[in-house]
């Protein structure tokens, strides 16, 4: 059966602005699929887990698989307001971000739910976290994001686009911003979605993440 794909998101699948002459994501993708197959980018750079929302509305009615890529700016949000605050211990430290990562985790299952409701193949995607310049304590910030991914994933048995280690590189980001994907590591997400794309989605909780190291 030929594949209609639907990225979903923010500026990980939607990087146009981010990489100059070289191709977009879901210009790497339309370049790796055969005739028969679609590809659709529905994703807007600087969304959230609520602005999703809006984007399954677009959904066309021939899609046949669908791609999420969104919490980066979640977690934005949250450094911005938290992690510049100062606290007089790691675990009131943490406490400071447990609200943020529960609200997440309510409105990713939400929004989860809702997607598989359209009974469609859905490949999630976690957050990478080897951004250039990125600090030891942003990353930590990041695991509470990235578990809930994974756990949402592993409950409801669905492929995930490990991004944390498929773009491991200082190339796989934007000279432009670098925390979006460059034209290479745009390359290696295309290819991980071809791939996890390519089952149907029956392949249950699979994880890709080592295509291109």
């Amino acid at each position: 059966m030929a594949r209609h794909i639907v990225l979903l998101g923010d500026s990980i699948f939607d990087n146009a602005s981010y990489v100059g002459d070289a191709p977009s994501v879901i210009e790497h993708l339309r370049g790796l699929l055969p005739p028969s197959d679609q590809a659709d980018l529905l994703a807007v750079d600087g969304s959230v887990v609520d602005s999703v929302f809006s984007q399954m509305a677009r959904i066309p009615s021939t899609a046949t698989h669908l791609v999420l890529s969104i919490g980066g700016n979640d977690a934005l949000g949250v450094a911005g307001s938290m992690l510049l605050s100062p606290v007089a211990s790691i675990k009131e430290a943490l406490a400071t971000l447990a609200p943020a990562v529960t609200q997440f985790r309510e409105n990713y299952s939400r929004l989860v739910d809702d997607l598989l409701d359209l009974n469609l193949p859905l490949v999630l995607c976690t957050i990478y976290d080897a951004i250039p310049d990125l600090d030891a304590a942003g990353r930590v910030g990041l695991t509470g994001f990235n578990d809930t991914i994974t756990r949402i994933a592993f409950a409801r048995r669905l492929d995930v686009i490990d991004l944390r280690v498929l773009c491991h590189s200082p190339d796989d980001f934007s000279q432009v911003s670098p925390i979006e994907p460059s034209g290479s590591g745009g390359a290696k997400i295309a290819r991980a979605i071809a791939l996890a794309t390519a089952t149907g989605g029956a392949a249950g909780f699979r994880v890709i993440a080592h295509l291109n190291r």
